[in-house]
């Protein structure tokens, strides 16, 4: 008979326990959050931001402006949560892109929406095609659908 243990030679069990896996980030409260917006939102934040892709001084900025406000989170903390942060965001707004789906949103989404709404990387890019052949496939198939419609609506000859 063998329990959720490991047996060893002496015939004595050892119970193991499985300690939870930690979490990706620590917990932040949404005012931390609400905070950490609005030092990463400032203009020169994200001037540097967007001069340079070695950002890690800036989060350090941060960490030191959220320190002055009261909150205790290191530069990786802060630049890990901004990350966080801003794929939610995008993946939100994505969905919403598409047509006929639900509307989605995603915690603080107006606040992240003034700092990355009109930010080109934000978003990932994609082609859309706004040619006049575009227009006319789409007439085209609407042209299509109304004959399945009237089809439908008319009586058939036996």
């Amino acid at each position: 008979m063998h329990t959720s243990g490991l047996l060893f030679p002496s015939s004595s069990i050892i119970e193991v326990t499985m300690l939870p896996r930690a979490r990706r980030s620590p917990i932040w409260s949404n005012g931390e959050v609400l905070n950490l917006i609005s030092v990463w939102g400032e203009e020169p934040v994200q001037t540097q931001l967007r001069s340079s892709r070695r950002n890690y001084e800036t989060f350090g900025q941060i960490s030191r402006d959220m320190m002055e406000r009261g909150h205790d989170w290191d530069k990786l903390q802060c630049r890990v949560q901004v990350k966080e942060l801003r794929n939610s965001y995008r993946k939100a707004r994505q969905a919403n892109r598409r047509s006929g789906g639900v509307p989605a949103t995603c915690r603080f989404y107006k606040e992240l929406d003034v700092i990355l709404g009109a930010d080109p990387t934000s978003t990932p890019r994609t082609t859309m095609d706004t040619s006049e052949a575009s227009s006319t496939r789409q007439e085209e198939e609407m042209e299509s659908r109304s004959r399945v419609l009237r089809r439908r609506k008319t009586p058939r000859n036996p």
